[in-house]
């Protein structure tokens, strides 16, 4: 009986892609390994030309660990997919943590056959209240975006239907800023795009460290409100990896 069940439950892929991230990566793989959901899946890190202990701690724990040797967060996203089986594709950033029913609720999001995306609350892996503060609002901004039919749903946690990924050719390897912007756009012109209220992941704050609360704050609107009003990006020269 429990392997029917099994055989109900669509095939997931977990893609992690990773530069550099000996620090996180071990503890980001340990919570996809962990996971609650009774179906199969499997896990996939892609390193990104990284010259740290990446590799070596992604093979303990991944089911395929692909080399990406071209830098860049889409061409590794991208890279990832091509080794993928799964029907569902989830994206996580790998210096985040999931809960411990992310893929479970995620995949509850795709019972309607007309969604072709979904996300979930991005909390901090800091208890500073401005940390949590600034992560509200963002999720606030991607439900509301969401409810506008104007979805923006960052790669730090997304999900995608595989054969919805594929017919738009994946993510924009010209970009190296809003990649994940520019995607969400292009696959919601086939479906709905979904907000998983059950479940999270706590991502680092590293890069809110480096650059200050507020001065973050005001980079991500003017570069946001830049890329909405001319459809370009701009920032890419200053949004370099913090390691």
């Amino acid at each position: 009986m429990k392997d029917e069940k099994m055989m109900k439950k669509p095939f997931v892929s977990v893609i992690v892609p990773a530069y550099n991230e000996e620090k996180y990566i071990g503890n980001c793989l340990k919570s996809l390994k962990n996971q609650g959901y009774n179906g199969k899946y499997e896990i996939i890190v892609v390193d990104n030309a990284s010259r740290d202990k990446t590799s070596k701690i992604a093979k303990k724990f991944a089911d395929k660990v692909v080399l990406c040797k071209k830098r860049g967060p889409a061409l590794a996203r991208n890279a990832g997919a091509k080794f993928a089986q799964g029907e569902i594709l989830i994206f996580l950033d790998a210096d985040s943590i999931a809960s411990f029913n992310l893929i479970t609720e995620l995949v509850k999001a795709y019972k309607r056959k007309d969604v072709v995306g979904a996300s979930c609350y991005i909390l901090p892996l800091s208890p500073k209240i401005g940390d949590i503060i600034l992560y509200s609002f963002f999720n606030q901004f991607i439900k509301a975006s969401i409810f506008a039919k104007r979805p923006q749903i960052a790669g730090t946690c997304c999900s995608y239907r595989k054969k919805i990924f594929e017919k738009v050719h994946g993510f924009n390897e010209n970009l190296k800023v809003y990649e994940d912007y520019d995607i969400i756009g292009r696959i919601s012109k086939f479906g709905k795009i979904k907000f998983a209220d059950s479940t999270f992941v706590l991502n680092s704050v590293r890069r809110l460290k480096k650059w200050g609360r507020g001065k973050i704050a005001m980079r991500y609107i003017k570069w946001y409100l830049t890329y909405l009003l001319t459809g370009k990006t701009v920032g890419a020269n200053e949004y370099k990896p913090i390691r």
